[in-house]
């Protein structure tokens, strides 16, 4: 589901190693005859079974932390901090803080020794907020946040805030919320004649995580026009753009059960005793659009209309996509996919982490407009989404 955002400023990590400079220059960390540039810092929240949520900071006004998570020196073409990312190996973490005049601090290194078993759960948002807070409850404040007014891929609705009642969004007909049943509910409306709303959350600039298995429980609506997904964006998009900072799409379909995918879509395969998909994806500098993708078909009669699980396994140069049952992929990708393309670039294993994305979007170039079959309200469920280590 390729869109652009804006990423959150550069902040954050660690502490200290030595250099000798040349007579007369500025120090490592400091400028000549003022404050030395602040070496970043680290802190760490525990996550789950062993696993750490890693945040990095300087404190020098403006400094832009660079790291690196392979024991190599950080430098200020290194992978830019935008956000707290969860590891759950064994690893080195290395940072540099740059300020103006590219200006550099100390390098600061801390090595973590974590043995967290493979397959082990070291995350996971359950959408316990209903039972804290009744029901039509936010959804945390502190992880997710909301993309606002026009959508984009030419959809044609508007994205809507939690509580929102800024025209065309409405307070009494809420496009987000977690219910007292438990789920995440992203709700597709139509206040008027033409006009739609949705919701889009993401967890940027908030929480990320670089490799292991994610997998979320979702119950999607169908209806034309309607767009559903659950993907993942580079942490890096607002310093290189997309398709650059790569994306991963996980979950997403459009229309009708018994629909061809549409399009953008090749022809599928004559399947039996199916008529219902969902695509996995990946996308980035070289291909874009349908280039590498699969359609995964369910048989016996299902449909996306009911509770499944979506999952990516994400592993150094491999990519791979699943529904239900994380033993049986049915799509694999890595280097060699995009290695007949010119000028394809692999932005997956370059350091950086990603970060997750929710939401329903309404028309755009993939599934046209919605018409007088779609039904509204159209709502997408979400049960958990839970990262296991890799």
């Amino acid at each position: 589901m390729p869109r652009r955002f804006a990423g959150p400023a550069s902040i954050l990590l660690l502490a200290a190693s030595c250099c000798i400079c040349a007579a007369g220059a500025a120090p490592p960390g400091g400028r000549a005859g003022g404050e030395p540039i602040a070496a970043p810092r680290i802190s760490t929240v525990s996550a789950l079974n062993g696993a750490v949520i890693v945040t990095l900071s300087s404190r020098t006004p403006g400094a832009t932390v660079y790291y690196t998570v392979d024991g190599r020196t950080p430098t200020s073409r290194s992978t830019p901090y935008e956000a707290p990312f969860l590891i759950s190996s064994s690893l080195t973490v290395r940072a540099v803080a740059e300020a103006r005049d590219d200006e550099v601090s100390r390098v600061t290194t801390r090595k973590f020794h974590l043995d967290v078993p493979s397959g082990t759960l070291v995350w996971s948002e359950e959408f316990n907020e209903a039972e804290r807070g009744g029901a039509d409850a936010r959804p945390n404040p502190r992880l997710w946040n909301y993309a606002t007014g026009a959508d984009t891929n030419d959809s044609v609705g508007v994205l809507c805030a939690y509580g929102s009642s800024v025209a065309p969004c409405n307070r009494a007909f809420p496009n987000s919320y977690v219910g007292n049943d438990g789920d995440l509910h992203i709700v597709a409306q139509q206040p008027s004649a033409g006009v739609y709303t949705s919701a889009r959350i993401d967890t940027q600039g908030r929480f990320s995580f670089e490799y292991g298995r994610l997998e979320a429980r979702i119950w999607v609506p169908e209806g034309k026009g309607i767009w559903p997904a659950f993907w993942l964006l580079g942490n890096n998009v607002g310093v290189v753009g997309w398709p650059a900072c790569g994306e991963i799409d996980v979950m997403e379909r459009i229309n009708d059960a018994g629909l061809p995918p549409g399009g953008m879509e090749p022809s599928p395969p004559p399947v039996p005793d199916t008529s219902d998909w969902n695509k996995g994806s990946i996308h980035g500098t070289g291909f874009t659009g349908n280039a590498i993708g699969k359609l995964y078909y369910f048989t016996g009669g299902a449909t996306a209309a009911g509770w499944h699980t979506y999952g990516v396994i994400k592993t150094p140069n491999r990519i791979e996509f699943y529904i239900d049952d994380p033993n049986y992929p049915y799509a694999t990708f890595t280097p060699r996919s995009i290695a007949s393309r010119p000028g394809a670039v692999w932005p997956f294993d370059n350091g950086q982490s990603f970060y997750l994305i929710l939401n329903i979007a309404v028309g755009g170039v993939w599934p046209g407009s919605p018409d007088s079959s779609t039904k509204f309200p159209a709502a997408m469920r979400v049960d958990y989404v839970r990262l296991y280590s890799d």
